[in-house]
């Protein structure tokens, strides 16, 4: 019985969501893989039907936060990967998953580092990568990987985990994880809270999937709006008072230029 599912949210007619299957079917260690969407179309059926993939659709209110509340309510393994449609994985995450898992005592959360897509190109390093391999590097002590204190501070000077390489222990891990709060800082948010929870975030060093960067994805398009400019600082500010939120944000916001493709 496998321990482990990925659930793939797709949106509409991604040209990129069939690579996204085949790499999640190409892992060393077989997962469970179901789609979900609330915007269905022939494209996604159709490659549901050509790879046997089981498929749900979410009817009630549709968004990122509650396609992913939706497609974690649907999961009936003990792990639980959402894959974003846009992105792909290395064949040896489930692995490295599983392996850490059977060492830890109590893990709310499993990731990674990663690799950046652009025009189709494996971005293995840039000033965005490098920050945030520095800020996650006291998590690859496993003497840290239970201290709520050093986590928090890692999450207090940004968003460094990413997202798609995240996997939830649900046994864990309350329901719901994400609120329908935020545009672009709804993961940010539930690593925040799950933060506070007592257990281990396991951090794995090596790259085990690859981030695609595109003018069609909601990070790019929320960069260069304001919006993104309050919900940096309102994640800031559950770290730091309000003045010092501010200035961290102003920061934050450039440091994340490099998700814009221009």
């Amino acid at each position: 019985m496998n321990k482990h599912t990925f659930a793939i949210c797709a949106y509409r007619e991604s040209p990129y969501l069939e690579e996204c299957i085949q790499s999640v079917l190409r892992q060393t260690i077989p997962s469970n893989i179901i789609l979900v969407t609330s915007t269905p179309c022939d494209y996604i059926t159709n490659l549901c039907s050509k790879y046997d993939i089981t498929f749900y659709l979410n009817k009630g209110e549709s968004g990122i936060t509650q396609d992913w509340n939706f497609a974690y309510s649907k999961c009936n393994t003990p792990l639980l990967t959402i894959a974003h449609q846009d992105d792909v994985y290395f064949e040896n995450y489930t692995k490295a998953l599983e392996e850490m898992a059977e060492s830890a005592k109590k893990p709310l959360i499993f990731f990674t580092d990663y690799y950046e897509l652009r025009n189709g190109k494996l971005i293995k390093d840039n000033r965005l990568l490098k920050v945030k391999k520095m800020l996650l590097f006291p998590l690859s002590f496993k003497a840290f990987q239970n201290s709520i204190f050093v986590r928090r501070r890692i999450l207090s000077l940004g968003n460094s985990i990413c997202c798609p390489s995240v996997a939830y222990f649900r046994s864990n891990l309350p329901e719901p994880v994400f609120r329908n709060h935020f545009r672009s800082n709804e993961d940010w948010e539930a690593w925040e809270m799950i933060s506070k929870r007592k257990g281990q975030f396991l951090y794995c060093r090596k790259p085990l999937m690859a981030h695609r960067i595109h003018e069609d994805s909601e990070t790019s398009a929320m960069i260069q709006e304001s919006g993104r400019t309050w919900e940096d600082i309102e994640m800031f500010e559950k770290f730091w008072p309000r003045w010092l939120a501010v200035k961290i944000a102003k920061f934050y916001r450039k440091s994340e230029a490099s998700n814009s493709l221009d």
